[in-house]
């Protein structure tokens, strides 16, 4: 098998190439790839005509997708579209990673993969868009939408950060904290899901799935848990959505149900708290 990972210097696929075997992986960044050049990239694909391949490149600022919703389209949609082509011209399978935002985050339970979709945000719009390209075109795929991710490489888009070592950054600066208490979700670590990744490729279960670490909480319950952790006294207040504005509207309950993968394909991660305290120890926050 040879699995091409497209955006392969981006938070999941560095690790993504951690857990791959090494001989079977095709890294790709940006720099090799554009997945918006729609002749490049089926020449790309066609010349390593690869068994499978991981797009998780992405337009992840859902604030400015408000604004630059053509850019957003343009790479979370096209971009499928472009990719999901590619690989219907090599026979090759399309993991495709999708979001918990393609929800409008009105119902009080886990969102479940037949659930109707119908995201307030450009951002949601743009990757909700890429699904349905890849549905379209493809007969041999798998959607993965995922939510709350955070790893080791950070997000490249997001100017190499993720949500833990911001808060962490601010509090052992003593700077004061507010943190959103009434938006939902399950924060994933990327490690966690490359491996649940990994182990599904090796089946022929194909189809959408949601794939997320175990639980859920409040970004504040997720902050205040990272100081639990690591034992910081933080200046943090819980805030509400409303107090606390931002251009993109937000899904208030955002998490996801791993049901469908849990029983189709048998793959479960571990709960988001072991996984937090994996993350700490693998940055070196916490000691083994």
């Amino acid at each position: 098998m040879t699995i091409m990972i497209i955006g392969a210097d981006g938070q999941l696929g560095t690790d993504l190439c951690q857990i791959i075997d090494k001989k079977e992986q095709i890294p790709l960044t940006l720099a090799d790839l554009d997945i918006c050049d729609q002749e490049r990239t089926n020449a790309v694909i066609e010349k390593h005509r690869p068994s499978v391949v991981i797009n998780t490149a992405a337009y992840n600022q859902v604030d400015d997708s408000e604004t630059k919703d053509d850019l957003a389209f343009r790479i979370n949609g096209l971009g499928a579209k472009n990719v999901a082509l590619a690989c219907r011209n090599a026979g090759a399978v399309m993991v495709h990673i999708s979001t918990n935002y393609v929800f409008n985050g009105e119902k009080s339970s886990p969102y479940k993969e037949a659930d109707p979709t119908d995201p307030i945000s450009a951002y949601g719009i743009s990757k909700l868009a890429g699904e349905y390209y890849v549905k379209y075109l493809l007969s041999k795929y798998f959607i993965i939408r995922t939510a709350g991710l955070y790893g080791v490489a950070g997000c490249l888009g997001k100017g190499g950060g993720n949500f833990v070592d911001k808060v962490v950054k601010k509090a052992k600066a003593g700077a004061p904290l507010s943190i959103v208490g009434d938006e939902f979700i399950t924060p994933t670590y990327t490690a966690d899901l490359a491996v649940g990744l990994d182990q599904l490729i090796r089946q022929q279960k194909f189809g959408l799935y949601h794939l997320t670490n175990g639980g859920e909480c409040s970004w504040y319950e997720f902050a205040v848990e990272i100081f639990k952790q690591l034992g910081i006294k933080a200046d943090i207040t819980k805030t509400n959505a409303g107090s606390y504005k931002t251009v993109a509207r937000r899904p208030k309950y955002a998490v996801l149900a791993n049901g469908k993968i849990e029983k189709t394909a048998g793959i479960k991660l571990r709960s988001w708290q072991e996984a937090l305290k994996a993350y700490l120890i693998e940055k070196k926050y916490l000691s083994e």
